[in-house]
C-alpha cells in the first residue's frame, strides 16, 4: 500500500506530501488543484510505460505543467513580480510504502541541435527499499544518461547507458525494478465514463472474459459470470430497490437487460438514462474480478442523482477491502457516506489554494510524511 505521495512543480502543486491510507478521499473547492494531484498520479503511471514525455506534450510540454510561481512559493510574502529563478527547473514526482519508494525528477534539456530541445529528459530517478530514501537503502539509481543497479549480493553492477527521455521503470531489466514497473502498470485510473448514444457501454458487443473494465466502459458483461454476482446484485437492489441485472446471449453478442419494477419487459443497455448506466459502470469497476494495487476516481458522482451516492460509497468501502483506493470528488454527500460507512478505513484530505498555489488543509511542514527528493 502506499503510505506517501510527493509532488513537485506540478501545475499549483509546487510542493505538496500527501499522507495516504487504505482509501483516500481528496476534495476541495473548484480549481483547488484536484484534477492536477489526479493527473500527476497518471503521469507517474505513465512513466513506467515510458509515456511521460508525450503525456506531458499533450498537456503543452513540460514548460506549460511547471509551477508558475516564484521559485519560493507564493506565501513567502515576497512578491510575485519581478522574481527569478536561481535554481535548475525541475518536475518532481514520487511515492512510497511500508516496502518501496520510488521518485523520478524531469527537466529541460541542455540545447543541443535538434528539433526536439522541448523534450523533457529524466535528470534523476530513484528506486529504494522503505518508505524513506537513503543511499543505503536504494535498489536503482538514474543519473541523467546513466543507469545502475544492485545485484542478488547487494553490490552495484556495472552502470549502462539509457536515453534521457526514457525512464529506467520501462528500460532497466534488474528485478526490482521490474517488480515496481508492473506494480504501477497495475495501477487503474477512471474518469469519466461515455454514456453518449454511442457509448461502448450501450452496445452489445460479442463476448469475451474481460475481468477489467476498460476506460471507456466497454465489456460492462463480463462481472456477472466471473466476477462476485452476488456483490452485484446486492449494489444493484440497494441503488434500485427491485432491479435486477441479467445478460442476455444472442448468438455470442452479450446483451444488458435491467429489470425494473413495474415494467413489462427489461431494459436494454441503449435505453437506460445516463446516470443508471454510468452507476452500473461504477459497480462493475469496483468490482472487478481482478483488483489492482491502486485504483483511482476521479468525481464519480458525476451525472448521478443524489440518491446514488449512498450506495456508490458503500461499493468503494467494499472495494477497499481488496484494494487501495484514491477518490477525488467534491460531493459533500458523497464523502460523508464513505466516512460513515468506511470509518476508520477511510482518511479525507481537504486541499485548499492560497495565492494560486496548493496546500493541504491544516498541514504544516512538520506535519508532513518524512520525505527525501533525490539530488541531481
Amino acid at each position: 500500500m502506499l503510505t506517501t505521495l510527493a509532488v513537485e512543480n506540478y501545475r499549483s502543486l509546487r510542493h505538496l506530501v500527501l499522507p495516504l491510507a487504505r482509501l483516500t478521499v481528496v476534495t476541495g473547492a473548484n480549481g483547488s488543484g484536484k484534477s492536477s494531484l489526479y493527473r500527476a498520479l497518471r503521469l507517474l503511471a505513465d512513466a513506467s510505460r515510458n509515456g511521460a514525455v508525450a503525456a506531458l506534450a499533450r498537456e503543452g510540454g513540460l514548460q506549460s505543467t511547471l509551477w508558475a510561481g516564484p521559485e519560493a512559493g507564493s506565501k513567502t510574502g515576497a512578491g510575485t513580480q519581478g522574481t527569478v529563478r536561481t535554481k535548475r527547473v525541475g518536475l518532481r514526482l514520487g511515492f512510497a510504502g511500508d516496502d518501496f519508494g520510488y521518485a523520478l525528477d524531469l527537466g529541460m534539456p541542455i540545447p543541443a541541435v535538434t528539433e526536439f530541445n522541448l523534450d523533457p529528459e529524466f535528470k534523476r530517478e530513484c528506486l529504494w527499499r522503505g518508505p524513506v530514501l537513503k543511499p543505503a537503502t536504494l535498489l536503482a539509481d538514474r543519473a541523467n544518461g546513466t543507469v545502475r543497479a544492485r545485484g542478488d549480493d547487494g553490490a552495484w553492477a556495472p552502470p549502462r547507458k539509457i536515453r534521457l527521455t526514457d525512464s529506467m521503470l520501462a528500460e532497466s531489466a534488474s528485478p526490482e525494478v521490474l517488480m515496481m514497473r508492473e506494480r504501477i502498470r497495475s495501477w487503474r485510473f477512471y474518469d469519466q465514463f461515455r454514456t453518449d448514444a454511442d457509448a461502448p457501454a450501450r452496445a452489445s458487443p460479442i463476448g469475451t472474459r474481460t475481468p477489467v473494465l476498460d476506460h471507456d466502459g466497454a465489456d460492462l458483461q463480463t462481472i456477472r459470470e466471473v466476477g462476485n454476482a452476488a456483490a452485484l446484485d446486492e449494489a444493484v437492489a440497494n441503488a434500485f430497490p427491485g432491479a435486477r441485472v441479467e445478460i442476455a446471449n444472442q448468438d455470442t453478442r452479450f446483451g444488458l437487460c435491467f429489470h425494473q419494477r413495474g415494467l413489462l419487459r427489461p431494459l436494454d443497455a441503449a435505453e437506460l438514462s445516463d446516470g443508471t448506466l454510468r452507476y452500473l459502470l461504477w459497480v462493475a469497476a469496483l468490482l472487478t474480478p481482478r483488483p489492482p494495487e491502486l485504483l483511482v476516481l476521479n468525481e464519480p458522482e458525476t451525472s448521478l442523482h443524489p440518491d446514488l451516492l449512498v450506495p456508490l460509497a458503500a461499493l468503494i468501502a467494499t472495494a477497499a477491502e481488496r484494494m487501495q483506493l484514491i477518490v477525488v470528488t467534491h460531493a459533500r454527500p458523497l464523502i460523508r457516506s464513505i466516512e460513515v460507512v468506511a470509518e476508520d478505513r477511510a482518511s479525507t484530505l481537504t486541499l485548499v489554494k492560497e495565492l494560486s498555489e496548493t496546500t493541504l488543509d491544516g498541514q504544516g511542514r512538520l506535519d508532513e510524511p518524512s520525505w527525501h527528493w533525490p539530488k541531481r
